[in-house]
């Protein structure tokens, strides 16, 4: 299974961006996606997850309201949207997929099975 992020770059405060997390490789049926953050020398922080069907969605507090998390599951692909960037979303982006049982909305790092490498977001004031 791999996990393919990408969409991160270099965005000027009170911008945009769409990050994606492509899964392939062995399908993942019914998993729980979710995206995390590592700024330097900070922990890895939650940020927003849905479950498979898209109707249970958690975000962080930090991000709530600004961000939107989505799911196409015919593409095996799970969105986050950020607006209103802000310098502290600056961050290393991971996806990361929760295989059943869970509930809800995963927010545990530790909960999740697989994980991306990373997408990288720079946010200048």
């Amino acid at each position: 299974v791999q996990l393919q992020a990408s969409g991160g770059g270099l965005v000027q405060a009170g911008g945009s961006l769409r990050l994606s997390c492509a899964a392939s490789g062995r399908t993942l049926s019914r998993y729980a996606g979710g995206w995390f953050r590592q700024a330097p020398g900070k922990e890895r922080e939650f940020v927003a997850a849905t479950s498979w069907s898209g109707v249970s969605t958690s975000y962080a507090d930090s991000v709530k309201g600004r961000s939107t998390i989505s799911r196409d599951n015919a593409k095996n692909t799970v969105y986050l949207q950020l607006n209103s960037l802000k310098p502290e979303d600056t961050a290393v982006y991971y996806c990361a997929a929760k295989l059943p049982p869970y509930n809800g909305a995963p927010f545990r790092t530790g909960e999740y099975d697989y994980w991306g490498q990373g997408t990288e977001v720079t946010v200048s004031s």
